[in-house]
């Protein structure tokens, strides 16, 4: 079934996050897209798709390839009741929605990444970009979280510098992947997920992602805005932040950054 507005409105029909779809040939950025219909009052569960982005945006000002045809780019606006601080919880659990479905079709092969990034035998896969809008310390007025798969994209088609350390579903699995059944499973396990966070709180998923993270007791490096943290990973705390003890095993707190695992 071709992957268009109308297959996907279809397929949404009774479901919350799909409510309402924008489906749109080439963006700068969905992210950037939902961010404008949030602020004008979209209702949470809308969602932005495109075919291609001529700015996809990851994270630390970072550019996502976004070429057309054969991935997906996604931005879905969500209205949680939850301070700022409990943010990252939203970045976590879209990562083991994104694992949950990559499994099936490379068991055993799906790895989570902290903060953002979803491997499959170690290679990039997925990356997942969070913005929000908060009106004061205590209170979320909405978050964007955005969601590029490399999917059907071709090795050769990788950007030749990062070639190295990504990969599509298409490679790993070994044949064409359905971008409308992705898509489609991808907002079915989002929406589960993220009513089990609003109803049960953040407990049970936080035990699902530490069973895909391939960080636990490994030596790591994290740097960000030039400034470097190492230390053995223990975890994540009920906020989403890394937890590593450093050589003087002293516990720190690690809540933003992009982490290594350093090799032996």
């Amino acid at each position: 079934m071709a992957f268009n507005e109308q297959n996907l409105i279809d397929r949404r029909i009774g479901k919350w996050i799909g409510n309402c779809i924008h489906f749109l040939k080439e963006v700068d950025s969905t992210n950037d897209v939902a961010f404008q219909l949030a602020l004008g009052g979209a209702r949470e569960g809308n969602v932005v798709i495109a075919e291609s982005q001529t700015r996809g945006k990851g994270r630390l000002k970072r550019q996502w390839q976004s070429p057309p045809g054969c991935n997906l780019y996604t931005s879905i606006i969500l209205r949680p009741e939850i301070a700022p601080v409990f943010a990252p919880q939203i970045t976590l659990t879209t990562g083991v929605a994104v694992a949950d479905l990559l499994s099936c079709y490379c068991p055993g092969n799906v790895t989570l990444k902290w903060p953002n990034d979803v491997q499959i035998r170690g290679k990039k896969v997925c990356g997942i970009l969070t913005e929000m809008s908060a009106s004061a310390a205590s209170k979320v007025n909405f978050i964007i979280v955005g969601i590029g798969i490399n999917v059907n994209i071709e090795r050769a088609d990788f950007d030749e510098s990062f070639r190295h350390i990504a990969t599509s579903l298409k490679e790993e699995a070994g044949s064409e992947i359905s971008r409308l059944d992705l898509i489609v499973k991808l907002f079915d396990n989002l929406e589960h997920l993220y009513t089990t966070l609003r109803m049960e709180g953040f407990g049970s998923i936080k035990d699902m992602w530490l069973s895909y993270s391939d960080m636990i007791g490994k030596q790591i490096r994290v740097v960000f805005n030039d400034v470097v943290q190492a230390g053995e990973v223990h975890g994540i705390d009920d906020y989403g932040a890394l937890i590593i003890s450093d050589k003087n095993e002293v516990i720190r707190r690690v809540i933003a950054g992009d982490a290594t695992i350093v090799k032996d």
